[in-house]
């Protein structure tokens, strides 16, 4: 039950004098603290359960997840083999839900992202056939391969969660993810993707390499067959999509708040930085601040939630100066720079 919900229902039940105001506190605990717990125990279920595949990789998993909850898109920057592709199908396997995978390449069509229109000579009408983006989960592996008319296919999927074709929309399903690949050596081919279309990304992630305990295990885990084909659904899309909105209702203090504007704020003031974070990108700190304290059993956000966010959130809508780039300047550095610099809100 959200919060919206308890307090309709504690209106009424006060209005028609069910309870006591005292009464009504005591519900609205048991009720705020039952569905928090269905949160962690969910998330603890889903990351447990992807953990089988993805073998040491627990804080991506939880970032993933955040997204999934914030019903954000991912950008993966990170070269090949690390287990990009098997995160995607391990998240839908979880969930239960539904995943494709399309490989970007220069003479992919945007219709073949979305769907086309096809004429049907029986019922002598047009059909709309569905393309792989009407899916729960999509992997869009290699997407700066594509050219950039093609890559545009995916901005108004990522916006509006609906895809026009012949003047027609077409929604997608809930909950809907795009999860895009990278390769962060090599781009040579390649068509990078424009501002405006890495802004639309939630939150950019890494998985990076295993450590040698963690690769040794892999080992003995691959040794026979692929821990994806066993995995099992461990949760359902509709809980899903009641934490989605459930999360929304998360507490956020007003010091709080004001910190992430002043970070977001800063990186727009900064001496090294051409460009600094939007107003989009406040906005996905915000959201992704309030799952994370879900996730990990609180209705509220601290600024450690904030602190570790902020480089998934913001560091790819930053653009840096030439000089600084020349400087061996990252925008990862940059944000390191300004969580040291700005003071942290203590709580009263």
């Amino acid at each position: 039950m959200s919060r919206f919900q308890i307090r309709t229902l504690s209106r009424f039940l006060v209005r028609y004098r069910f309870f006591s105001y005292c009464d009504i506190f005591f519900l609205l605990l048991m009720l705020a603290e039952g569905s928090l717990k269905e949160l962690t125990e969910f998330a603890e279920r889903v990351i447990n359960n992807v953990e089988k595949v993805i073998v040491g990789k627990r804080p991506v998993v939880e970032l993933a997840l955040v997204a999934l909850l914030c019903e954000g898109h991912i950008l993966i920057e990170d070269v090949p083999g690390v287990g990009k592709t098997m995160l995607a199908r391990a998240l839908a396997v979880s969930l239960g839900g539904t995943f494709k995978r399309i490989q970007f390449t220069p003479d992919l069509l945007p219709s073949d992202v979305t769907g086309v229109s096809v004429y049907n000579q029986k019922s002598q009408e047009f059909e709309f056939l569905p393309g792989p983006v009407f899916t729960n989960i999509l992997l869009a592996d290699e997407i700066n391969r594509a050219t950039p008319r093609t890559q545009s296919s995916l901005l108004e999927c990522m916006g509006e969660r609906q895809v026009t074709v012949d003047g027609l929309p077409h929604i997608l399903p809930r909950p809907f993810l795009i999860m895009a690949t990278q390769n962060s050596i090599e781009y040579e081919g390649t068509f990078p993707l424009p501002e405006a279309q890495l802004d639309r990304f939630f939150m950019r992630l890494t998985l990076g390499y295993p450590d040698m305990g963690q690769e040794e295990v892999m080992l003995v885990n691959l040794q026979r067959r692929h821990p994806i084909d066993e995995l099992e659904q461990v949760a359902q899309l509709p809980e899903l999509i009641q934490f989605q909105d459930g999360v929304k209702e998360t507490y956020v203090e007003e010091s709080v708040r004001q910190y992430m504007v002043r970070l977001v704020q800063t990186t727009r003031d900064h001496s090294e930085v051409g460009l600094g974070a939007s107003p989009r990108g406040s906005l996905a700190l915000f959201k992704a601040c309030q799952a994370l304290a879900g996730i990990r059993g609180r209705d509220y956000v601290i600024p450690d939630d904030v602190k570790e966010l902020l480089p998934f959130t913001l560091g790819h809508r930053l653009i840096l100066k030439p000089e600084s780039r020349l400087r061996g300047r990252t925008d990862l550095t940059i944000l390191q720079d300004i969580l040291n610099r700005l003071p942290v809100p203590l709580r009263t």
